[in-house]
This record gives C-alpha cells, sequence and structure tokens, in this order.
C-alpha cells in the first residue's frame, strides 16, 4: 500500500487545516488507519484512528474536541481536520496503515507510512 499526504502547511492559532491521505494498491485489506505526528525533540504520537471498516474512532487526549478523523472508502482516502490550531499542534503528521489479511499460510499484518507533511502552527 502507498501514501500520499497532501502538503501541510502554516496556520495562526486559532486556525482550521484539512490533512488527506490518499491510499493505493491493495487497499481492500487495510484494517485501521491513523495519524500520527512527531514534534521537534519529541517522539512520534499517534492522533487519531479509525478503523477502516467500521469507521469507530479513537483519539489522543490532546486533540479530543478539535481535531476529526474520517474517511472516503470509495476514493481510499483518509482525513483529518483541525480545528482551534495551537503552537503546540506543530508537527510533522505521518499518515498511516495496517493492514491485514490471510493467505493459505495463516494470517498477515503489514504497516505503512506516508512521506509526512509539515504542519507549522504560529502564535
Amino acid at each position: 500500500v502507498h501514501l500520499v499526504e497532501s502538503v501541510g502547511g502554516l496556520v495562526q492559532a486559532g486556525g482550521s487545516l484539512t490533512l488527506s491521505c490518499a491510499a493505493s494498491g491493495r487497499t481492500s485489506n487495510i484494517y485501521t488507519m491513523e495519524w500520527f505526528r512527531q514534534a521537534p525533540g519529541r517522539e512520534r504520537e499517534s492522533v487519531a484512528t479509525i478503523r477502516w471498516s467500521g469507521g469507530s474512532t479513537d483519539y489522543a487526549d490532546s486533540v479530543k474536541g478539535s481535531f476529526t478523523i474520517s474517511r472516503d472508502i470509495a476514493k481510499n482516502t483518509l482525513f483529518l481536520q483541525m480545528k482551534s490550531l495551537r503552537p503546540e499542534d506543530t508537527a510533522v503528521y505521518y499518515c498511516y496503515t495496517k493492514v491485514v489479511g490471510y493467505t493459505i499460510e495463516g494470517r498477515f499484518e503489514f504497516d505503512y507510512w506516508g512521506q509526512g507533511t509539515q504542519v507549522t502552527v504560529s502564535s
């Protein structure tokens, strides 16, 4: 599976930005998709997760109420709508997917990452 993220950008504090991530390849085996972010000097952290088939979501406490993860199954595209952005949301944002399937040899599971996109929130 190949993941291509939209370009991030520079946003003023309090502003909004929506990221997208287009998946291609063996998308029929997508199990979950997730947004991670990594700020300078910090570890990569999960921001939001969505189950591809059922659509259930989960969010990091730091973004609950301000970020919304969604997907368009027909277009194999993941979205992250970010509102009320704060300078501490500044980071490189990564799209991630877990692919799960079964063959005659058993269950397989692979992880794929996008290239990352910079989001900068100015104060």
